[in-house]
C-alpha cells in the first residue's frame, strides 16, 4: 500500500508508511492512505480517522503517548469485546477488521474498525439543533444501550472468560487504588505535586462499605453519552457503543454509578459540571439523572438499594483516571487541549464521594 505523497509522515502516535506497509499486508486492496486525522484528543486511546483511496473510512485505534497506567489501554481486550459484540449482540458497535499486536509497526499494538457514521454529543452547544423530544429520546436509547450491554449472555458471546466476576468490586478498589500510586510516582518524578488530603480517607470508606458479589455481567467500564456516536434522524439512536478498553465481567452499577457521575443537569453548580463527560445532557428534554436510573431500573429489574455506593466509588473511580490523565499532561504526553483543567477535577469528585456517602443520596 503506498501513502499520498501530500499525507505528512509525522503524525503523532501513527508511523504512517509502516501502517500502510503493514495494511497493505494484512488487508489487501483497500488502497493507499490519503488522509489521517485524529477524531480523539488522547485523554485515553487514540482514535485516528483514515481515510483510504476511493473515499472509504476506517478507524484506527492505539493506546495514549507516554505514562500507560499498568493493566489499562489493552488493544486485544477492547478487539475481542467488539468482535464479539459484533457477531450477534443487541449491543451497538463498529466492526472490527483486524489487531495487530507488533509493537514495531507503529510503536503500539492497535487494531482497526469500520467507521461508523454518528455524532459524539459532548457540550450544550451540540444540543443547539435538538428538540426536547429528540434529547429525550436519546436518553431513552443510551438508557436501552446500557441495559443491552447488561443482560449480555456473556457465555454465548464466547466471553465467559473475559474476566472475574467474584470479588470484582473489591479488586476494583485496590487496582485503582494502585493506578492512583502509579500515577502519583509519576507526578513527582515531573518534580511536581497533587496532594489530596481527603484521598485515603475515601479508600477507606469504600472499604468498610464493599457490597456482596453480584452476577457476572458484562460491563463497559466508561460508559457515557460521548462514549456513543449518536443519530437523530429519523429517529434518536445510538449507532455505536465506543471506548472499551475498560471492559471485563463484573458488577453492572459500576456501570451505572459512572454514567450518573458523568450526566449533568441543569441545576448543576459550577463547581459540579466536570471537564470530561457529556454536559450535554443538561439541555432540554434529556433525562434527568433519577429518571435515566429508574428507567435502566425498568429495563434491567436491578436492585438499586445500595446506588450510592455505586455512585460514591465511581468518583473515585473517575478521580484516578483523571490523575492519569493529569500525570500524562505534565510530562507533555498528551495530544490535543483541554487537559490543563483535568488535574482541577480530582479533589472535586473525592469531595463529591464524601458527601455522597455522607448522605446515602447517588445524586
Amino acid at each position: 500500500m503506498s501513502v499520498d505523497a501530500d499525507l505528512p509522515a509525522g503524525v503523532p502516535g501513527i508511523d504512517v508508511p509502516r501502517l500502510a506497509g503493514w495494511l497493505d499486508r494484512t488487508l489487501p486492496g483497500t488502497g493507499p492512505i490519503t488522509a489521517i486525522d485524529l477524531i480523539s484528543g488522547g485523554r485515553s486511546n487514540l482514535t485516528y480517522g483514515i481515510t483510504l483511496d476511493g473515499g472509504r473510512r476506517i478507524v484506527l485505534r492505539r493506546p495514549p503517548l507516554g505514562h500507560v497506567l499498568p493493566t489499562a489501554h489493552d488493544m486485544g481486550r477492547e478487539y475481542r469485546v467488539l468482535s464479539a459484540l459484533g457477531a450477534g449482540s443487541s449491543v451497538p458497535v463498529p466492526r472490527t477488521l483486524a489487531y495487530c499486536d507488533d509493537v514495531d509497526v507503529i510503536g503500539a499494538r492497535f487494531y482497526l474498525m469500520d467507521y461508523v457514521e454518528g455524532r459524539v454529543l459532548r457540550t450544550r452547544d451540540d444540543a443547539a439543533d435538538l428538540t426536547p423530544e429528540q434529547a429525550r429520546g436519546l436518553s431513552e436509547a443510551l438508557a436501552r444501550a446500557l441495559a443491552a450491554i447488561h443482560t449480555v449472555d456473556v457465555e454465548a458471546a464466547g466471553l465467559g472468560d473475559f474476566g472475574r466476576p467474584n470479588g470484582y468490586m473489591a479488586r476494583q478498589l485496590k487496582r485503582w487504588g494502585q493506578q492512583w500510586d502509579a500515577s502519583q510516582d509519576a507526578i513527582r518524578a515531573t518534580g511536581a505535586e497533587h496532594d489530596v488530603p481527603e484521598y485515603a480517607r475515601l479508600i477507606a470508606r469504600l472499604g468498610e462499605r464493599l457490597p456482596a458479589d453480584a452476577p457476572a455481567r458484562l460491563v463497559h467500564g466508561d460508559f457515557r453519552l460521548d462514549n456513543a456516536l449518536a443519530r437523530v434522524e429519523p429517529e434518536p439512536e445510538i449507532a455505536a457503543v465506543v471506548d472499551w478498553e475498560m471492559s471485563t465481567l463484573g458488577d453492572p452499577l459500576s456501570d451505572l454509578g459512572l454514567t450518573l457521575v458523568y450526566w449533568a443537569e441543569a441545576a448543576d453548580t459550577e463547581d459540579e459540571i466536570l471537564p470530561v463527560g457529556a454536559t450535554i445532557t443538561a439541555a432540554p428534554g434529556f433525562f434527568t439523572r433519577r429518571e435515566f436510573t429508574e428507567r435502566y431500573a425498568e429495563l434491567t429489574g436491578s436492585d438499586l438499594a445500595d446506588l450510592d455506593f455505586y455512585v460514591a466509588f465511581a468518583c473515585f473511580k473517575l478521580a484516578v483516571i483523571l490523575e492519569g490523565i493529569h500525570a500524562r499532561f505534565l510530562q507533555n504526553a498528551t495530544v490535543g487541549e483541554g487537559f490543563d483543567k483535568i488535574g482541577d477535577a480530582v479533589p472535586v469528585l473525592v469531595g463529591r464521594a464524601h458527601r455522597i456517602l455522607d448522605t446515602g443520596k447517588p445524586w
